[in-house]
């Protein structure tokens, strides 16, 4: 419906909350722009996007779990170097970054949340195809996905509720105990997973392939509803702002990445691995807590910012792998050293094996 568009701000008074304990909200302000309003679904449609939103997420994380052996995570425990330092690129740079771009682009309260929470995620299960398309190291890839799925569950709250005293009017209002909920919805799933691939193996292909289906048709599913019902809005989430920070947030996960991984000196393979890690957010998970800790009235159109963000990174995980592609065929071949044998006391060359 045509209206004025209300622009939730969120108000600091004491023990206020945004919304009370039945979800319904108050000390909201109103202030004009012109748009459309269409925030709003209607109770039926918001239980069916709700539901798909967590099936998504849960066959996306048995699917992960697929992946995952546990041999190869406790190699890595017991060597890890290269966990430590991919963790904290992903919990060290991504926050700061989401935290940063808040800031700099000065967004609006709520559009601030859902930044900070997409900067707070864990890794994704996308940066695995990537390192695989990058010839990085798929063990350190699929452990560290493992152990920031795992870690999230105490540090994403613990970074939320630091990174939110720096915005106003937020820190009382963030649904700490919904997002508690949220990443134990992702975990369950996931050593679900991990299950399934250590004690019948034989089955990971098949619940990986029917994840998958699982996956594509709710997606699908979940935009129509969406297009359909806050098409209106999403001139919100595609705002100049909103669509810098999708842009830039990725591209700075990958660049620093990489430069902090150099910085400890690990392997070729590893920095590019490091790099696709910290870029890739799970934004399966990013928009569960979006979609389902907020009120509607609340979020509007802003729980498709994931979309968005994935569709940058997407896009820049691409073009980094043409790059890497034409570098590897193109750079200038290394010429070998030749090898010398002392026989019978003379140094004779010869041919490398």
């Amino acid at each position: 419906m045509d209206a004025t568009r209300n622009q939730t701000v969120w108000q600091s008074s004491g023990g206020n909350d945004l919304w009370n304990a039945h979800g319904n909200l108050y000390n909201v302000t109103p202030h004009n722009s012109t748009g459309k309003m269409g925030l709003v679904f209607d109770p039926v449609t918001d239980k069916a996007v709700n539901c798909l939103t967590v099936i998504i997420l849960c066959t996306t994380m048995v699917s992960l779990g697929c992946t995952m052996e546990v041999a190869k995570i406790k190699v890595h425990i017991l060597k890890p170097k290269g966990v430590a330092i991919a963790l904290v690129a992903q919990f060290g740079i991504m926050p700061l970054a989401a935290f940063m771009l808040a800031k700099i682009f000065q967004v609006d309260p709520m559009e601030a949340v859902t930044i900070l929470i997409c900067g707070c995620c864990p890794g994704g299960n996308l940066s695995n195809v990537f390192t695989l398309a990058l010839e990085g190291d798929m063990n350190l890839s699929i452990v560290m996905t493992t152990c920031s799925t795992v870690m999230a569950l105490g540090i994403m709250p613990l970074l939320l509720f630091l990174y939110c005293k720096g915005i106003p009017n937020i820190q009382n209002n963030m649904p700490y105990a919904g997002i508690v909920i949220a990443l134990i919805m992702t975990l369950l799933p996931c050593l679900v997973g991990i299950a399934i691939n250590h004690w019948a193996p034989r089955y990971s292909p098949i619940v990986k392939k029917i994840g998958l289906s699982l996956l594509l048709i709710a997606a699908v599913v979940i935009g129509i509803i969406s297009s359909i019902t806050v098409g209106d809005t999403l001139w919100v989430v595609v705002s100049p702002k909103m669509t810098a920070t999708a842009f830039l947030m990725p591209l700075i996960g990958f660049l620093l990445g990489y430069i902090m991984s150099s910085v400890f000196r690990l392997t070729e393979g590893c920095k590019r691995t490091v790099a696709m890690e910290t870029g890739c957010q799970n934004i399966q998970l990013c928009s569960t807590i979006l979609k389902i800790t907020f009120p509607m009235e609340v979020i509007g159109a802003l729980f498709l910012f994931p979309v968005l963000y994935i569709f940058f990174q997407g896009i820049e995980s691409l073009l980094l792998i043409i790059i890497y592609r034409c570098y590897k065929r193109f750079k200038p071949a290394v010429k070998e050293k030749p090898i010398y044998l002392t026989v019978e006391g003379k140094a004779e060359e010869m041919k490398a094996p």
